[in-house]
């Protein structure tokens, strides 16, 4: 990873994005990582990979509360491969 002062940064702003265009430049202030600078592909990236980890704590929640409101019959339900494999396709 390409690694910048905060001053670099200010005075070749132009060339610090076009090295992020090829990898993540991580910009520093007094010795400190302070930001990074990231391609608009690889934000698009970190975007999706964080939807499908809130729409997996969603699912998981919603599982959870399910389990939780039949185990306190004692009435667990079992799972299938069915559900099994519809698990795996709603979180691709």
């Amino acid at each position: 990873m390409i690694r910048v002062t905060s001053v670099e940064a200010q005075n070749r702003f132009g060339e610090l994005i076009d090295k992020s265009l090829r990898e993540p430049v991580e910009v520093t202030r007094r010795g400190r990582t302070v930001a990074y600078v990231i391609s608009g592909e690889d934000m698009r990236e970190l975007m999706a990979v964080r939807k499908r980890r809130e729409e997996t704590v969603r699912w998981y929640s919603h599982y959870r509360d399910q389990v939780t409101s039949h185990s306190s019959s004692g009435n667990l339900p079992d799972l299938t491969d069915a559900d099994a494999n519809e698990l795996v396709h709603e979180l691709r």
